[in-house]
């Protein structure tokens, strides 16, 4: 019995089918499953970080679903240029990172040297550098230190 199910990008196949009401402008749907999504998740927040802002500050200011829906659109929107720039520029790099986490339980320490060679690219080809929030001032990062594990 197979203990992994290969993830495919195939267009429209984690997508919900369910139509949205007419009143509701259509927006594309992201369409990753979950370990290309934990792959870009730190350069998504700082891409998308006005979008994921604006978001967030609606939601938390009123209790009704349906008054976010364009700050909504536009956080989809941003993720899915995002993921056409990453696709354009670095999709070998990306593709090994989050195929290594897909088949390391997701697990980032397992997969950091695919994580150097796409963000290495990130940075080169789109400028976009990864950060983890509350890093201690001073500090290397966890996903920069040569050895991140103690020994």
């Amino acid at each position: 019995m197979p203990t992994h199910r290969e993830a495919v990008f195939v267009d429209g196949l984690w997508v919900d089918k369910t139509p949205m009401p007419s009143d509701i402008p259509d927006v594309p749907e992201v369409g990753l499953t979950s370990a290309p999504m934990e792959s870009v998740a730190f350069h998504f927040a700082d891409y998308c970080k006005p979008y994921n802002e604006d978001f967030m500050l609606c939601k938390n200011s009123t209790q009704d679903p349906k008054a976010c829906l364009k700050e909504g659109r536009r956080v989809t929107r941003c993720a899915v240029d995002l993921i056409n720039k990453l696709k354009a520029n670095c999709d070998a790099e990306w593709a090994k990172h989050w195929q290594c986490l897909d088949m390391k339980n997701h697990e980032y320490w397992r997969c950091r040297p695919q994580e150097r060679e796409f963000n290495d690219c990130v940075f080169k080809k789109l400028g976009l550098t990864k950060t983890i929030p509350e890093t201690p001032e001073g500090q290397i990062p966890v996903h920069l230190k040569p050895k991140p594990l103690f020994q």
